[in-house]
């Protein structure tokens, strides 16, 4: 198993990333957690080798008070040569609710993560699209070619989709090079199997987001707990190594807002699964 991946071909980065998302709040709607820890959490993931960071603009508390891009400037800039942030535009919050942003809006997000973030170009930017579940059937032409449009003029380096079905990957792929898929996909939710073969076969990124469940999957399955004891980790920890012996495509970005639960999910890098361990997992 390779402990890295080759982003689009041109950016190489460690397999286990780390997600921005619980940086500002432990879940959504909660209190907004302190800032100083946020800072504290992303300059532990740098010193341990972590050089991809998965963002966006908006990550942040309910009150505002706290948001990921500006905690990762505060910590890490300027920024280590081979950091690769992610970022992902698409969804519009307001009073009435979350909303799915019209192509006119996308320019203005990926402009604000530039901004927020202090970056001349982003590394990569998904589209999100839909709600919970991939919107089937439905077009994303007219908004990926906004974001196709901004990596020809240089600000966007890679594209990415999030969200999403194999029909809406092909539908991308003829109108820009896809590097990245990012899907809801852990251990106990596999829904998105179809996509993650097509990902691997075409050499793009598949990262799954809630890698350990988001909380809204218990890690306490009897096969998983098993191979946990076999070696001596946290099903946490499993469910991570899992996902990294899955495909040579998957990147993981668990995410925390605390250097223990850091520390505890990057030692899974360490964690080799062994074929009985994958055949008491399938």
């Amino acid at each position: 198993m390779t402990d890295q991946f080759h982003l689009g071909h041109d950016l190489t980065i460690g397999r286990l990333g780390f997600g921005a998302m619980r940086l500002c709040q432990s879940h959504p709607g909660g209190p907004a957690r302190d800032a100083e820890s946020g800072r504290a959490v992303l300059r532990r993931a740098a010193e341990l080798g972590v050089n991809h960071l998965d963002t966006a603009g908006f990550y942040r508390a309910q009150d505002g008070s706290v948001t990921a891009n500006a905690l990762i400037r505060e910590a890490l800039a300027p920024y280590p040569d081979d950091l690769v942030i992610a970022t992902k535009v698409g969804p519009v919050f307001g009073p009435g609710g979350p909303r799915q942003a019209t192509a006119a809006e996308l320019r203005p997000q990926v402009e604000a993560d530039l901004e927020s973030l202090g970056l001349d170009r982003l590394d990569l930017v998904y589209l999100r699209i839909g709600k919970t579940d991939p919107p089937r059937g439905e077009s994303l032409a007219e908004r990926f070619e906004v974001l196709a449009a901004l990596r020809e003029e240089g600000l966007i380096r890679h594209l990415g989709l999030s969200n999403v079905d194999t029909g809406h990957l092909a539908e991308a792929r003829t109108i820009a090079p896809v590097a990245a898929v990012q899907n809801h996909f852990h251990i106990a939710n596999r829904a998105e199997t179809a996509v993650l073969d097509a990902c691997e076969q075409a050499g793009i990124a598949f990262v799954p987001f809630f890698p350990m469940g988001g909380g809204r999957t218990g890690l306490d399955d009897p096969a998983l707990v098993k191979v946990a004891e076999r070696h001596g980790a946290t099903a946490r920890q499993i469910a991570l190594a899992w996902l990294l012996a899955l495909s040579p495509a998957i990147l993981a970005i668990p995410g925390t807002g605390t250097v223990a639960h850091l520390e505890e999910n990057l030692a899974a890098r360490s964690i080799r699964l062994t074929g009985e361990d994958l055949a008491d997992l399938a």
